[in-house]
């Protein structure tokens, strides 16, 4: 289950809590490998929002923590999806780049 507290919803530039309530038993399975459950989480909304053309690559960048170019690439391999920039990826970049004054 998703829980959003609408009371929690952030101004622009803050962010907000998001609570997923997952069985120990399956939170157990799916941390197995030791990984972070919390990352993995955000990494897969990230990229399924990624793939649905609701995020752009600074979005990535942003909500991720990458440094450089090369994180995002190995986050979107990583995930398999296509590294190539889609023409309409590519208008949504420049227009969020003209919002930005770069």
């Amino acid at each position: 289950m998703l829980e959003i507290d609408p009371s929690a919803r952030a101004p622009l530039g803050s962010s907000m809590n998001v609570t997923v309530r997952i069985p120990d038993e399956l939170a157990q399975r799916l941390a197995a490998e030791g990984g972070d459950l919390e990352r993995a989480v955000l990494e897969a909304i990230v990229a399924d929002a990624y793939r649905a053309g609701r995020l752009i690559r600074p979005d990535l960048r942003r909500l991720l923590g990458f440094q450089t170019g090369h994180e995002i690439d190995g986050f979107l391999k990583a995930h398999g999806i296509d590294d190539g920039i889609t023409p309409k990826e590519l208008h949504r970049q420049l227009e969020t780049l003209d919002r930005l004054g770069r």
